[in-house]
């Protein structure tokens, strides 16, 4: 609507801005809202009714324990897909995203294609058909959007979580009145994900940017995880996040990745169980010898960075809520070194010239020289590092990292204190 635009230009929105983006961002984000209100008018050719945003997401600890049920801790971050969005009595649900094809979904045909497998349509249909199943009526109904984003793909930021929480966070405004939490916006990404995409993906990418600040999330119960919200401030603690992309993609790995699982899940059956989280510590210790012959050194090996990655994370939240920020990035280092030594998902197997990421963490540490801490980022092998560095050193940092690793390499982010929401 015109009134829209209007409140974005007179400055009705900056507070809502400056709480997503901060102050040094405000006029850039403007831009980047005024531009989106424009081509929605353009691509659909009527006004748009709201802005929405759902954020990137970093994992901060729990490294692959989330797939054994156990504790993560994660947050969102403050790069993000944003929409200007509509609702319609078209009963269709239409999505441009920038540099893509019209997305076009018949929202009375609403079951699984599967010729849509693997694709961003899938992700909006199967979001509409969790709606409808929690009680929305799409009778009539539709929507429009235009969508945008700055949380790059492959920076292991997840890009594909914040798309789906943010069509759900549209659809749960305009079309069902708010009526789903924030947790269960995420449990409706995951539905699309894991039954219309054809990603069996666990649930802490979407909770982590539907909920947004840092969350503790314990998926003991992976139908209902427990899930607190924990406040934190990077920059009064006085650091940044960095994000820092080794060069090495993820290509070809998802034998790596497989080997993690497959490894983890000979230990635990073992014991007749399915996951590690259903395995206690003392049984495992007191089986090593056994579990050695079963299953090899590097799954006994895996299985203790999992005992002692699950209670690191747990005591990474407790350090945050108790306002020990030193005892955190202690802990943050020894996530990053058990991860390397204990899980090996640094340098994929067998590589010994090309080590893009072991170097990213290398060079990183040296250059922190003891402050801050650095580890490996998500699922490993190749992409990224994450960094916590004392703004202090934070030009230098950047500078000295991007002259070995290219301009661009260390994206500066900070913790977004609000996961998917809805702006005007």
């Amino acid at each position: 609507m015109d009134d829209l635009r209007t409140r974005l230009s007179s400055g009705a929105l900056d507070k809502h801005l400056l709480l997503l983006y901060g102050p040094d961002r405000l006029e850039k984000e403007k831009a980047r809202y005024a531009y989106v209100l424009e081509q929605f008018t353009k691509t659909f050719g009527y006004p748009a009714e709201g802005f929405f945003s759902a954020p990137g997401r970093t994992e901060l600890g729990g490294n692959h324990t989330d797939h054994q049920h156990g504790r993560v801790l994660a947050a969102g971050v403050d790069l993000d897909d944003l929409a200007a969005a509509a609702r319609t009595d078209t009963g269709r649900f239409r999505v441009l995203s920038e540099g893509y094809p019209l997305l076009d979904v018949d929202l009375t045909d609403l079951a699984p294609k599967p010729e849509e497998q693997n694709t961003s349509a899938a992700l909006l249909r199967g979001v509409a058909a969790r709606f409808a199943q929690l009680g929305c009526d799409l009778t009539g109904a539709g929507l429009d959007a235009y969508v945008v984003s700055d949380v790059p793909g492959g920076s292991g930021l997840s890009s594909s979580a914040a798309f789906e929480v943010l069509l759900g966070t549209v659809m749960n405004d305009l079309l069902f009145g708010g009526k789903c939490s924030a947790v269960e916006v995420a449990q409706i990404g995951q539905y699309a994900e894991n039954v219309y995409f054809g990603k069996p993906c666990g649930l802490m990418d979407q909770t982590a940017s539907s909920v947004g600040g840092v969350v503790a999330i314990d998926f003991l119960d992976p139908s209902d995880p427990v899930v607190e919200r924990i406040d934190l401030d990077l920059g009064k603690e006085g650091y940044a996040l960095c994000i820092l992309d080794s060069g090495a993609g993820h290509a070809d790995l998802t034998g790596e990745y497989a080997a993690i699982t497959d490894e983890l899940r000979a230990i635990s059956r073992h014991f007749g169980k399915e996951v590690l989280r259903q395995v206690g510590e003392a049984e495992f210790s007191a089986a090593i010898s056994a579990l050695r012959r079963e299953a090899g050194d590097r799954a006994v090996l895996r299985a203790m960075h999992y005992f002692d990655e699950n209670d690191r994370a747990h005591a990474q939240a407790e350090a945050l809520k108790a306002g020990d920020f030193p005892g955190f990035l202690s802990l943050v280092n020894a996530s990053g070194l058990s991860s390397a030594l204990y899980l090996q998902n640094v340098v994929p197997t067998g590589q010994t010239a090309d080590q893009a990421l072991m170097l990213t963490i290398a060079l990183s540490s040296h250059l922190l020289a003891g402050r801050g801490a650095v580890r490996v980022h998500g699922g490993g092998f190749g992409g990224t590092a994450q960094a916590f560095v004392p703004l202090d050193m934070l030009e230098d940092f950047k500078t000295q990292v991007e002259a070995v690793l290219g301009a661009g390499a260390c994206h500066i982010l900070s913790v977004r204190p609000v996961g998917g929401v809805k702006i005007a």
